[in-house]
């Protein structure tokens, strides 16, 4: 699933390791998420786009993916 979150990292200046500090998952996680390797959860899905400010939505776009 497509995301930004690394763009939106990049914005606030936090590595992939402060990210998964503060949504409570391993920099391996955020790794996953960022190189498309990896669907979030529903639960950490709100919270990465709480994190950030955002919608859900804002952040990742299903629809992308071959269906």
């Amino acid at each position: 699933m497509r995301n930004d979150i690394s763009e939106r990292r990049a914005e606030t200046g936090e590595s992939q390791a402060d990210l998964a500090a503060a949504v409570g998952v391993t920099r391996q996680t955020i790794n996953a998420i960022e190189r498309e390797r990896y669907d979030p959860s529903l639960e950490l899905a709100f919270d990465l786009a709480a994190h950030f400010g955002c919608r859900i939505e804002d952040l990742f776009d299903p629809a992308d993916e071959d269906r």
